[in-house]
């Protein structure tokens, strides 16, 4: 038999099956890059301030870890500068979660077999996943493209910066192609691939860091380790900087020859079985795994331990960036204006640790999403109807799940501020003063998180086949709403459905408890509605 026949089937299966996410992905993707290039032109809107900020980005050995070489002081320069990195990461792991979904899940759920036993080729399934997220990459790039355009900025440079950006998300596909190839789960194999994302990241960072910064003052000249990493391939494009076109042809060497590795990798297991050997249990299970909560934390450690170990790093990077922030912000108005309409009021140090805060507790609003939404996997799975066979009711359950995600938020939490308040402490001394303080002020942004758990909770509960896309659309929006919302000038009413735009700004506001007291009222009717529709509805469902 053809080895790729039945492609063009289960091409159309993948897009019936993801047409939402893949929506989403295609309409997020150039709104949030939009969204960021506009906010740019507030933040920097003269040649003065752009130079200043090209000069010190250029100067801070941090601002070139996180936002990589600057290419100069014009404004496209400045705008690839403040959002490359941000889009890259989040394409690059929209892409591997795609691939790994659409293989190695198909296989650990049995998905793979049932397809196999029709006229279905051995490389059909990795076939039809590498062509949609391929695919998907290059329309959503065009589409980048066209939103940058619409900014005013240059069309050379806002095709090069788009190309850059999806350059990764190519790249990435071909590392999650042959990462589904190792593992026995899908949770393995996107472990791998986000491990390849952080790699990437770290290995750019230090390409950056060692850089040679140009007579003039505004341009970086990366080291080699950034031509040895994916996220650094699409610096190296310099858009709006003397493009060099060339460097789009790594990412697709990449792909070509990673594709091809992969085909040889899966002639050679069986279908269900990895590379890399499964470690076999203990023989007899733990005792704390005997009831709903201990198999709750068992499926969710794993994840929570790499939030934290990631938010950790971040975290401390960020505490000990914050005088260098003080003082590239200090010298632009328009800067401080915007940091402080995203953190509140107060000294401007205070009003960026805010604004770090909320950062990171959008980012856990997707912990709270994937933690959750292991409810419907189950459900879909199973595994549900196997715990309920026991003495287990749906209320206990549902709670424990509930209670390992809140717990999980709270402890990231912690984590964020106790690590960026140890950054700062060790520049500005006082180390445990700012832990203490920084940790529990973020603590302020549990209710906001536990706004987004009762949003999950009401989908599976209320609509469980649209629970996934609609979650994940819910957390986008409160993202556009609650932090680009403000330098968009949308009208407030629009800016209160986000659950973040209530939560005070702490440490630059004070922590008044009215809105906090609020969103927790909410959390409890969406809890409340969700937990009820679960209860009395069929499962699965």
């Amino acid at each position: 038999m053809n080895a790729f026949a039945g492609t063009g089937m289960l091409t159309r299966i993948v897009l019936r099956r993801d047409r939402v996410r893949l929506g989403l992905w295609l309409l997020g993707v150039p709104l949030l890059g939009y969204a960021l290039a506009v906010s740019v032109f507030g933040i920097y809107p003269d040649e003065a301030a752009r130079r200043g900020y090209a000069v010190t980005s250029a100067s801070s050995l941090v601002a070139r870890a996180f936002n990589g070489p600057i290419g100069g002081a014009e404004m496209g320069a400045v705008v690839v500068a403040e959002t490359y990195a941000t889009a890259a990461v989040i394409v690059a792991l929209l892409s591997t979660f795609a691939v790994v979904r659409h293989t190695r899940q198909n296989e650990e759920t049995g998905r793979a077999e049932l397809l196999g036993s029709s006229v279905v080729g051995r490389y059909a399934l990795l076939t039809s996943a590498l062509l949609v997220v391929v695919g998907v990459n290059v329309v959503a790039t065009v589409l980048l493209a066209v939103a940058l355009i619409a900014t005013g900025l240059p069309v050379t440079g806002c095709i090069a910066a788009a190309a850059a950006i999806g350059g990764v998300g190519l790249a990435f596909t071909a590392v999650a192609a042959v990462t589904a190839q190792l593992t026995v789960t899908s949770r393995g194999a996107n472990a791998l691939a986000a491990a390849a994302v952080g790699i990437a990241f770290l290995v750019r960072a230090a390409g950056d860091v060692f850089g040679d910064a140009a007579p003039d003052g505004t341009r970086v000249e990366s080291a080699w380790p950034s031509w040895v990493s994916p996220l650094g391939w699409g610096n190296q494009v310099r858009a709006f900087a003397g493009e060099r076109w060339w460097t789009l042809a790594l990412p697709v060497a990449l792909l070509i020859v990673a594709v091809g590795c992969a085909y040889a990798l899966a002639q050679r297991r069986d279908v269900g079985a990895g590379l890399i050997a499964s470690r076999r249990g203990p023989g007899q299970a733990a005792g704390w795994l005997r009831g709903p909560a201990g198999l709750a934390w068992r499926m969710q450690r794993g994840t929570l331990l790499g939030w934290a170990v990631g938010t950790a790093v971040f975290g401390f990077c960020l505490g000990v960036a914050a005088d260098e922030f003080q003082a590239m912000i200090s010298d632009n108005p328009a800067a401080a204006d915007v940091i402080a309409a995203m953190g509140g009021g107060g000294r401007l140090v205070d009003t960026y640790f805010a604004a770090v805060l909320g950062l990171f507790a959008l980012a856990f609003g997707a912990y709270v999403v994937q933690a959750l939404l292991r409810i419907r996997a189950d459900e879909s799975e199973g595994v549900l109807e196997a715990v309920l066979a026991t003495a287990v009711g749906r209320s206990r359950w549902l709670g424990t799940h509930l209670a390992a995600a809140a717990l999980g938020a709270l402890a990231l939490l912690l984590v964020a501020g106790a690590g960026t308040g140890l950054g700062y402490g060790v520049v500005a001394g006082d180390m445990p003063g700012r832990v203490l303080a920084l940790a529990g002020a973020a603590t302020v942004w549990l209710p906001a998180l536990l706004v987004v758990a009762g949003v999950v909770i009401a989908f599976v509960g209320l609509l469980p086949r649209w629970s996934v896309g609609l979650s994940w659309a819910a957390l986008l929006t409160f993202l556009l709403l609650g932090q680009i919302g403000t330098l968009l000038e949308l009208p407030q009413l629009a800016l209160d459905v986000s659950p973040f735009t209530h939560v005070p700004a702490v440490p630059a506001a004070d922590a008044d408890p009215v809105p906090l007291i609020f969103l927790l009222a909410v959390a409890g009717l969406l809890l409340s509605a969700g937990a009820a529709a679960f209860r009395h509805r069929d499962v699965p469902n």
